[in-house]
């Protein structure tokens, strides 16, 4: 996660994310929205790149999600392409939890 509030104007937070395959992508893009729906009932703004997965965008408006087939995250190297913009720790808490 990456806080690029004070680097650009249209949102806050960056998530990265990758998977090995497309497949997975998929599920790691279903379960993003299901979690967020969960929460507090969010669905995102939009959905880019589901087609072909090998780069889905899914925004938030205040969270943008980037999730990566891997080698494509290895190309665009967004954490660099960022590198100025701070991380932000994440601590992943079960639903049961919540």
């Amino acid at each position: 996660m990456l806080d690029v509030g004070d680097i650009i104007s249209i949102t806050d937070v960056f998530v990265i994310a990758g998977a090995p395959n497309v497949r997975q992508v998929r599920t790691i893009v279903e379960a993003v929205e299901q979690a967020l729906k969960d929460r507090d009932d969010t669905p995102p703004r939009s959905v880019e790149g589901l087609g072909d997965a090998h780069w889905v965008l899914m925004d938030y408006g205040d969270l943008v999600v980037h999730v990566f087939l891997d080698e494509t995250r290895e190309y665009y190297q967004l954490e660099r392409l960022w590198a100025d913009a701070p991380r932000v720790d994440w601590e992943h808490v079960p639903a049961a939890a919540r």
